[in-house]
């Protein structure tokens, strides 16, 4: 069994892929804009090394009694006693300062704790021992992708797949730090690549639709984060609302409405019934929408963009009543100037209250 094996499967079962947001415009109420990953401005110039065994190293072979000790350990790391497993790999290491098993011990404990700039030179000593050990190259590039180091991240691995091609982690991770430096069509074969080797991993599938998205293939991306759907137990809200956001782009207000329902019964949030709010108003389902609106404010009596909804379907049902609904003329009157108190600077909203004398 790999050293790493156990937060790699942690890591591959969990949604930690970079997902593009779905936020709400302050400006308008009823509209969402993609904002999409993070992305840094760095070129990258990832050609895969060869990977060579450094000559200047000599291993020692590990005795019988130093690998009871990396046993020991490892058991230890994944029962969580850190500090134990530690100490057990810092003796094998006295004892033999070229153990690479150990070395990769001590950077998995530091991975698992989220402490990258101490798991990063315990990878890397592990890489110069055995440059051919996938464990210590994978290590490393985790650590130096977590770092933001993602150059010399994706260089890692490229080197981790030249040992294993199959890797799905390797794949995902390698296609999301492409993501990370605004390379989409590079991480592209690789996010590929690792739904085409499981496509039971959802984040390969999340990684896979965020590639897509910022390629501007909607259609691609929203198979693929449907994909994602089908095999987690209960999919994130963050994911209900990538997929909310590429319905919208398609037009498919009734498969919005329906996904924003589920998303609700999931999480539900003033913002989630905000986003139920703008689904429905835009199938024509103004009471719908207004029920929706109303209580995403009895969640949170300070989110104005849910008032401001209540605001337009109150203005619109006076509107469409031929301007002789007088209380739903004075509600939407009230809710915008709450909705103005919290946030004054709406200049949508200013032009609504002056243009209809709320």
């Amino acid at each position: 069994m790999r050293s790493c094996e156990k937060w790699r499967k942690l890591q591959k079962n969990t949604d930690s892929a970079p997902v593009p947001s779905i936020l709400t415009n302050p400006m308008n109420p009823t509209h969402i804009f993609f904002t999409g990953c993070l992305l840094f401005g760095f070129g990258c110039h990832a050609i895969a090394p060869k990977v060579q065994d450094d000559p200047s190293v000599e291993l020692a072979a590990v005795t019988d009694v130093q690998q009871v000790t990396i046993n020991a350990a490892d058991i230890a790391k994944e029962y969580g006693d850190y500090d134990e497993a530690l100490q057990l790999f810092r003796e094998v290491l006295h004892q033999n300062p070229v153990a690479t098993d150990a070395f990769i011990g001590i950077g998995d404990i530091y991975i698992m704790q989220k402490d990258w700039e101490r798991a990063e030179p315990a990878f890397a000593r592990a890489v110069k021992l055995e440059p051919r050990n996938f464990d210590a190259q994978y290590g490393h590039a985790v650590s130096l992708q977590m770092m933001k180091k993602f150059i010399d991240a994706v260089r890692a691995y490229h080197r981790a797949l030249t040992i294993n091609p199959d890797d799905v982690g390797a794949n995902m991770n390698i296609a999301t730090t492409y993501l990370q430096i605004g390379r989409p069509k590079s991480a592209l074969v690789f996010a590929e690549h690792a739904v085409k080797v499981d496509g039971g991993v959802a984040p390969a599938q999340i990684t896979l639709a965020a590639t897509y998205q910022l390629l501007g293939r909607p259609q691609d991306a929203l198979s693929a984060y449907i994909a994602a759907t089908e095999v987690m137990d209960e999919p994130s809200p963050q994911l209900m609302k990538n997929i909310i956001y590429l319905l919208t782009q398609e037009k498919r207000y009734q498969e919005v409405v329906n996904t924003t329902e589920q998303l609700v019964r999931l999480d539900p949030t003033s913002n989630s019934y905000e986003q139920l709010g703008w689904a429905e108003f835009r199938l024509g389902d103004f009471e719908g929408s207004l029920r929706a609106y109303q209580t995403a404010v009895e969640y949170d009596t300070s989110n104005w963009r849910a008032l401001n909804g209540i605001g337009v379907n109150n203005l619109n049902r006076w509107l469409l009543g031929d301007k002789t609904d007088i209380e739903s003329f004075q509600d939407a009157r009230i809710v915008f100037r709450k909705s103005l108190a919290i946030n004054p600077d709406q200049p949508r909203v200013i032009t609504l209250v002056l243009r209809y004398g709320l």
